[in-house]
């Protein structure tokens, strides 16, 4: 102990200080290496629990927050092989430019120090041959120093760019090879919204690993610099030695506070993606949601996923308000502080005072000493907060990142089925796109009119023209009263979806005149139903809500009952939330659960006409039966779009287009009308 006591005696205030805080810098890594050991298992279930706004599905991150640890090293090892392939792919050649951009930068930073300094002292001795002469320098080199700076950007966007060709180029690869893109939609749950997996997330992911890379090796390069040309100033390493001391304790300080900006960035990534799921949705199944009048409905779920998107940002801004009070604070003033004292600390010593010898006297020394020290202030400040400008990145690349390393398939599947409707509603048009000029006289936009009349659908003298102007039937004409179920036949595209859109009100009137029921006495059935986000409860009250249901006097005992007249209650028995089920209902059942569920949807409205199109193809002719004499005992009259000739025993007329403009309505004798189907 004597001889510790003498050594401590013998070292001066300073070197006292830099001992201190380089043993406060130890005990705080050694903290922060403490506090990222995993979790308990318990709290990493904790974590997994609940769901974004929506009742969409989101898979749980295993780790309880992204950090730059094993697990985050090991996928990038792995990602990494996919992202530079060898030594000698133009990935390499951009890490490299880098590289050598950013040390060019930094000299050039160096060099403008010392030759704006010399310009400052040039004005204060009125030297203007000085003047002149360091002016003229700069003016030759601010060209150089531009293209220096511009490199740097392009060579950091064409590494990102890189990066994002090579992972999107291997994900379809991967994505694409044998039946995995069906695999990953209908058969794997733990995938969820693949279209911006593939899309948004590489992206992400691509932009926030190249500026990983320059956050953190820019910092490490400056201080380097700046930490031998503060030596050479001062006259030693105790100097340089005191401030990286101070900056590594500040260091993991600022790191250990800012480690939920990780999980922050993770989270907001998939209220993003769940956001982007709910409009993706709408844009999809526009045309069945504006059948069911599901608008609000669907607001109520935009409102909500959006909500929770929005909540979430706000408390990361706030959280970031406070970080970044004492992020300003330790990393930058406070840095200047320990700064300027260890300078001033030199300056006072005699025995380092000689070793300003070699370096500029009077105000022209002041001046550069003061500008090269705070250069490397801001350098440590910048490796300082290294942890808050790379939390993001980190976050970006550890979310995206992870969850692609995890599983690199995917599926833009919003985006193909848009493309499939946009064919089938082109084949639907008909054979080429018309005209309004083409139009017959009398027929055009606004010229016909609908009025409103209970109980009663009559076309009077109604072309079904498409808004493309194609024209499909000349003239129709058909009275439709309560009770009476019709059948609607012909080939396809000849006009008997369209029929449904105009009485729908989603397409105008041409000519003529249509009378019908307010449009909630309406109701349609596709013959792939649309299934709604939330609960199991959402699907049959579809587009009410919870509240309109008890609001109407029905309870669950009622929607149950509904359930075991399609023989489908077994859903709701296998299910531990009951009502309250919240899943992927278009992934869970099958095509024939879907139009039982439907038909289901249909009982609990009970309106006076309902729209079937095809809308039991897939169940069994006996639950078909079932099914049509239910609507028959609860008063709905039916306009069925089939071809199977076992359901033309539930209908009394029939609509036939013939595919060439023409169409007839007419009873259905049994025994003289010709069946088809």
């Amino acid at each position: 102990m004597g001889a510790a006591d003498h050594g401590l005696r013998g070292l001066s205030r300073t070197q006292k200080l830099v001992l201190a805080t380089a043993v406060a810098a130890v005990a705080a890594a050694w903290t922060q290496r403490k506090r990222s050991r995993p979790s308990s298992p318990s709290d990493k279930k904790d974590s997994q629990r609940g769901s974004p706004p929506g009742g969409l599905a989101v898979v749980p991150s295993k780790e309880k927050c992204a950090a730059i640890n094993l697990e985050f090293l090991r996928r990038m090892y792995k990602l990494l092989h996919i992202l530079v392939p060898g030594p000698f792919c133009k990935e390499s050649f951009y890490l490299v430019m880098v590289a050598v951009m950013m040390v060019t930068r930094t000299l050039c930073d160096v060099w403008q120090i010392r030759n704006g300094t010399s310009i400052e002292t040039a004005i204060i001795s009125r030297d203007t041959r000085g003047f002149n002469k360091y002016l003229g320098r700069f003016a030759l080199l601010m060209v150089p120093i531009a293209m220096v700076n511009n490199l740097l950007k392009l060579g950091l966007n064409e590494l990102a760019l890189c990066f994002r060709a090579r992972l999107t180029r291997h994900l379809y690869k991967e994505y694409l090879t044998g039946f995995t893109f069906y695999k990953v939609t209908n058969l794997d749950n733990r995938i969820s919204n693949p279209d911006q997996l593939l899309t948004q997330d590489v992206d992400k992911f691509a932009t926030s690993l190249a500026d990983l890379y320059s956050n953190l090796s820019k910092p490490i390069l400056d201080i380097s610099i700046y930490a031998r040309k503060l030596a050479d100033n001062v006259g030693g390493l105790w100097a340089p030695a005191g401030m990286l001391a101070y900056l590594a304790a500040s260091g993991v300080f600022l790191t250990w506070m800012r480690r939920p900006l990780g999980k922050f960035t993770v989270r907001e990534q998939k209220l993003e993606g769940a956001f982007r799921h709910v409009a993706a949705r709408i844009i999809t199944n526009s045309e069945e949601i504006a059948f069911y009048r599901g608008n609000e409905r669907e607001a109520d779920w935009v409102e909500a996923s959006f909500g929770g998107l929005e909540k979430h940002i706000r408390a990361v801004m706030h959280f970031r308000f406070g970080v970044g009070m004492i992020d300003t604070v330790v990393a930058k003033y406070m840095a200047t502080i320990v700064g300027y004292y260890i300078v001033e600390q030199a300056a006072a010593e005699p025995q380092r005072r000689q070793a300003y010898g070699g370096k500029p006297q009077g105000p022209a020394g002041g001046v550069l000493q003061e500008r090269e020290d705070d250069a490397a202030d801001g350098a440590g400040g910048r490796a300082a907060c290294a942890g808050g400008e790379g939390a993001h990145p980190a976050g970006g690349v550890h979310g995206a990142g992870g969850r692609l390393a995890g599983c690199a398939r995917g599926a833009a599947e919003g985006q193909v089925q848009e493309v499939s409707r946009a064919l089938i509603q082109q084949d639907e048009g008909g054979r080429g796109g018309g005209g309004e000029e083409g139009l017959p006289a009398g027929i055009g936009p606004g010229m016909g009119t609908k009025v409103e009349v209970d109980g009663l659908i009559r076309f009077t003298d109604v072309p079904v023209v498409t808004p493309n102007h194609e024209l499909l039937v000349r003239s129709l004409n058909m009275e439709v009263r309560r009770g009476m179920n019709v059948l609607i036949c012909g080939p396809n595209g000849c006009g008997k979806s369209s029929l449904f859109r105009i009485l729908g009100d989603l397409w105008p009137v041409f000519g003529g005149k249509v009378e019908k029921p307010n449009p909630c006495k309406v109701f349609y059935i596709p013959q792939k139903p649309y299934l709604s986000l939330g609960t199991l409860r959402d699907q049959v009250t579809y587009p009410h809500s919870q509240a309109q249901l008890e609001a109407s006097g029905r309870c669950d005992g009622d929607l149950y009952a509904l359930l075991k007249l399609v023989n489908l209650e077994y859903v709701l028995d296998t299910r531990d939330s009951g009502w309250d089920s919240r899943e992927d209902w278009a992934d869970v059942l099958s095509g024939g659960e879907k139009q039982k569920l439907a038909m289901a949807r249909l009982f609990y409205h009970r309106p006076q006409f309902a729209i079937l199109d095809e809308c039991t193809s897939a169940v069994s002719v006996d639950v078909e039966g079932s099914m049509y004499t239910q609507c028959t005992r609860l008063g709905i009259t039916l306009l069925t779009v089939s071809h199977r000739k076992s359901l033309w025993q539930y209908h009394q007329h029939v609509l036939r287009f013939d595919g060439e403009g023409g169409a007839t309505f007419e009873p259905i004798v049994h025994g003289e009308t010709v069946q088809f189907g």
